[in-house]
């Protein structure tokens, strides 16, 4: 009884820190989207494409240096202290340090001495070397803080992590904003002394600018867990008095572990990231090919500036609740519960459609006034864009949550696999697209709606001939889709009534999405989608429980 206790306390407490963090991503997203608003409208679509290009690079960069580090340092430290080898613990964040010291500094030399390279040569946009310079050092910074939240996580706690990122973003909302905003205003000073208006100088400094509080949110965030890491030295030195474990490994074998713990993870991610800067690179020379070069810096900041940012929004909402459910599935599969690993996998993947589907629907029949209502100008591109890429939502939030379960249920290679089909037949039909089609940025659009979707489909067929999941339609699928269908004609509705009414977008669009929400989550409720218990394995969802009872809906 006592073992069973303290199992479900166990459990209890990777949820309660899923929650954390995924409660912390959805804060980042938010603020996130928040100051990317004034951005755009500062440094303008072709600022965008500068700014976007320069953090492609920065993500692979990132991706070498430090993403991996705070999952391989939690996994080591958690399971040598797990065996109360804490000394051994410790030697593994000294080791980490020296690997994140040596690892981000070439990196971070390798962004700032290449950078006209890659600007020029790579992604035919020279200006784009400004902002690449200026996350230069922040990649060197990124490592050391993925080492610090790699060691608290594998301490048990996901509390500075979840704290770091809100400080981080929001220092870098605050200085991206201002820097962004004196560094445009200052280089538009000077093209308009040499009268050079409309060359693109101004948009290039702008977006350096942003890039610079990218930095200074890192910083934060590093001297944020610096602080507490000084604090809890003192316990962390009484643990290791208490080490009789007699076991200590040598540097040389940490660093090899360690190695071969990140190069996974690395290569898992690598080709999602590789992804991004592929696409940049083909869609550049297909532009410059087809003599639009011009055009091909503020089309592209349309594409990541606006319709990126508006898809993000609900991909790591339903992401971020999704995945706080995978600890549990990971934990099912040590415990060889097989209906319980199903029921995990049931309730993570349901969880991720019942936000993606209406938020599908959601931003295509408010393509208009959301667009309008966030960004200035003209913004007919990434209306259109919108609505024939909302869908991406749907598929792009299926695809990670099902690569969560296939590494909760060991099957870390498959993702990998599973990636690069995708990224091949991706490629294909974005060349077709842009260069037999012409479809300029559209296919764009539409080829990573295909790389998604072939991801889902590799992916639930990777899942059901492992463990014999086959996935529940009706609550999943059918019910969000109707429910959203119906939430779409009223939010429609709405939209237009107030309108009529008022004539203010800023309002009309404001009620109408509450209304969506209302709507949406009666018709959920009505129709049986969730019963209390799935509701309860949500995030927040014992305080919604309580609200839906209150209110008689439950």
């Amino acid at each position: 009884m006592e073992s069973k206790t303290r199992s479900r306390a166990k459990e209890s407490n990777f949820v309660v820190q899923g929650s954390i963090l995924a409660i912390a991503s959805i804060v980042v997203r938010i603020i996130g989207i928040a100051y990317r608003i004034p951005m755009i409208n500062i440094i303008g679509d072709e600022g965008m494409g500068y700014y976007g290009t320069a953090f492609n690079v920065y993500n692979i960069a990132l991706l070498l240096s430090s993403y991996s580090l705070p999952l391989a340092v939690s996994k080591m430290v958690s399971a040598r202290l797990a065996n109360k080898q804490y000394r051994n613990a410790d030697r593994i964040f000294r080791a980490a340090l020296c690997y994140a010291t040596v690892v981000g500094a070439i990196t971070a030399a390798v962004i700032w001495f290449g950078a006209d390279f890659f600007a020029s040569e790579i992604f035919f946009m020279p200006y784009a070397s400004f902002a690449l310079k200026s996350l230069a050092p922040t990649v060197w910074i990124m490592a050391y803080l993925g080492v610090f939240r790699g060691y608290f996580q594998g301490r048990g706690t996901m509390v500075p992590t979840a704290c770091s990122q809100v400080f981080e973003q929001i220092i870098n909302a605050i200085v991206s904003v201002a820097a962004g905003s004196y560094l445009f205003n200052e280089a538009l000073k000077v093209e308009i002394l040499k009268n050079e208006i409309g060359t693109g100088y101004s948009n290039a400094w702008g977006a350096a600018g942003g890039t610079i509080g990218t930095g200074s949110g890192a910083l934060t965030a590093l001297i944020f867990l610096l602080l507490l890491f000084v604090g809890y030295r003192k316990t962390s030195a009484r643990q290791m008095k208490k080490d009789r474990s007699g076991n200590l490994e040598s540097y040389g074998e940490i660093t090899r572990i360690l190695f071969f713990t990140v190069v996974p993870v690395i290569v898992s991610s690598a080709i999602y990231n590789v992804n991004s800067v592929i696409d940049n690179g083909l869609l550049a020379a297909n532009f410059a090919s087809l003599g639009r070069e011009a055009q091909f810096a503020a089309d592209w900041g349309v594409y990541t500036g606006k319709y990126h940012l508006l898809i993000n929004v609900p991909m790591a909402v339903s992401n971020a609740l999704s995945s706080s459910l995978i600890p549990s599935v990971s934990r099912a599969v040590a415990e060889g519960d097989r209906k319980k690993i199903r029921a995990r996998i049931t309730a993570a993947i349901r969880f991720s459609m019942l936000i993606a589907i209406p938020s599908t629907v959601g931003l295509t029949v408010l393509a208009g006034p959301i667009n309008n209502l966030l960004f200035s100008g003209d913004n007919s591109l990434a209306i259109q864009m919108t609505l024939y890429g909302s869908i991406a939502v749907i598929f792009y939030s299926l695809s990670t949550v099902t690569n969560a379960i296939l590494q909760g249920i060991d099957k870390m290679h498959l993702p990998i696999i599973h990636a690069l089909i995708a990224l091949v037949l991706h490629i294909g039909v974005l060349e077709v697209m842009a260069l037999i089609m012409d479809l300029d940025i559209y296919s764009m659009v539409y080829a990573n709606i295909a790389f998604a979707l072939i991801m889902c489909v590799l992916n639930h067929w990777a899942i059901r001939r492992t463990i014999g999941y086959h996935q529940e339609i009706k609550k999943t699928f059918v019910i969000p889709t109707v429910s959203a269908a119906v939430m779409g004609v009223c939010t429609f509705g709405v939209y237009k009534l107030i309108f009529m009414v008022i004539k203010s977008n800023a309002i009309a669009t404001m009620v109408s999405i509450a209304a969506a929400v209302a709507v949406y989550g009666v018709l959920l409720i009505k129709l049986k989608c969730m019963d209390e218990d799935e509701l309860r394995q949500m995030p927040g969802g014992t305080r919604l429980l309580g609200i839906l009872k209150r209110v008689h809906l439950m």
